[in-house]
């Protein structure tokens, strides 16, 4: 295979050897604290690393909330939110817990314009979601208003999402859906009030429709708080006709 007029192996030896030029006149830092790093490590230190708080086992299936032995023994695999009010979408996978260092990670490319935060993020996320990760899905970010988009420049799980979906080889549809209005700052809602905020908030974008149909649907995020907002994608989602929607976030939010 070539690429342009350059034998495909070719290209990519160059590129290696233009990344070890780069990585040898400026060495690798840490994106949480700064200090040097090893070419080829997760982009973080050790020390930044073992501040992570990783999303182990047991935890909810559906909703990615960590579980005691005792609420397995009891419901199996499900948190108490999600067997009384079951979210529209099936599975949900998430690689940390929001606080510390993911806090940090998530905040500065969600609004310091870290934008190289994203290919770490998605590693870990690749990680967590590896069993929900199968050949025939399809990769959809969760939109931002396109106020959002102009005042940013970028959407952080767009850019997430676009390095999963490279990295793993399955197809990627980065303005699949639409976010048709733009709604006050959600973070001092309850969760009554962000479910109600949401609502009819996101439509699939009807230029991807067919494309969308009849497809199993990952949903991509950097933060599951209520679910409101990936509730009100799986919906438009599931109205157009897609087999399954699953999520994948890059933190869960514990605590409301």
């Amino acid at each position: 295979m070539w690429e342009g007029d350059v034998p495909a192996g070719l290209a990519r030896w160059g590129r290696q050897c233009g990344r070890n030029v780069l990585d040898w006149l400026l060495p690798p830092s840490c994106l949480s604290c700064g200090c040097e790093i090893a070419p080829g490590s997760a982009g973080v230190c050790g020390a930044c690393f073992n501040a992570l708080r990783f999303v182990h086992p047991p935890f909810c299936d559906v909703c990615a909330l960590p579980l005691t032995q005792d609420e397995v023994a009891e419901r199996g695999w499900l948190c108490e939110t999600c067997e009384i009010r079951p979210p529209l979408w099936r599975k949900g996978r998430s690689a940390f817990l929001y606080e510390g260092q993911a806090r940090q990670l998530i905040m500065g490319l969600k609004y310091g314009s870290k934008t190289e935060h994203a290919a770490t993020l998605a590693r870990f996320m690749t990680t967590a979601g590896a069993d929900i990760l199968k050949p025939d899905t399809v990769l959809v970010p969760v939109p931002v208003h396109r106020w959002r988009l102009w005042t940013r420049g970028y959407n952080q799980a767009a850019l997430i999402s676009r390095v999963i979906a490279r990295k793993q080889g399955l197809a990627h549809c980065p303005n699949g859906l639409k976010r048709q209005f733009r709604t006050e700052a959600l973070a001092h809602l309850s969760r009554h009030g962000r479910h109600h905020q949401l609502a009819g908030a996101m439509t699939v974008n009807p230029r991807h429709s067919e494309f969308l149909q009849g497809r199993s649907v990952i949903l991509v995020d950097d933060i599951l708080t209520t679910g409101a907002t990936l509730g009100s994608c799986a919906k438009a989602l599931l109205e157009i006709g897609c087999v399954s929607v699953d999520i994948l976030v890059a933190a869960r939010v514990t605590l409301l």
